[in-house]
């Protein structure tokens, strides 16, 4: 799975995108920014209020009971405004 990370969330992490293998009872959105949580005190960071996050799975917005698997492009990004 491709994890790509925007903004805010780039900078706590330290990269802006990075292939994962998640396990098998890793199956949606919610259950992903868990799982990345506990990765590393950066993820920890970047995740620890999930309501300032939106995400996008293959290109199409997301919520945290959207489905996700291994081969999907899974990107984070802070909420936007247009001006």
């Amino acid at each position: 799975m491709d994890v790509l990370y925007f903004a805010w969330l780039r900078q706590k992490i330290g990269a802006d995108k990075e292939a994962v293998t998640v396990p098998k009872d890793v199956t949606t959105v919610g259950e992903l920014i868990n799982w990345l949580k506990a990765q590393s005190p950066g993820h920890g960071d970047a995740f620890a209020n999930a309501k300032y996050v939106r995400t996008a799975v293959n290109h199409e917005f997301a919520t945290l009971e959207t489905p996700v698997k291994q081969g999907d492009e899974v990107a984070f990004f802070p909420p936007v405004t247009g001006g």
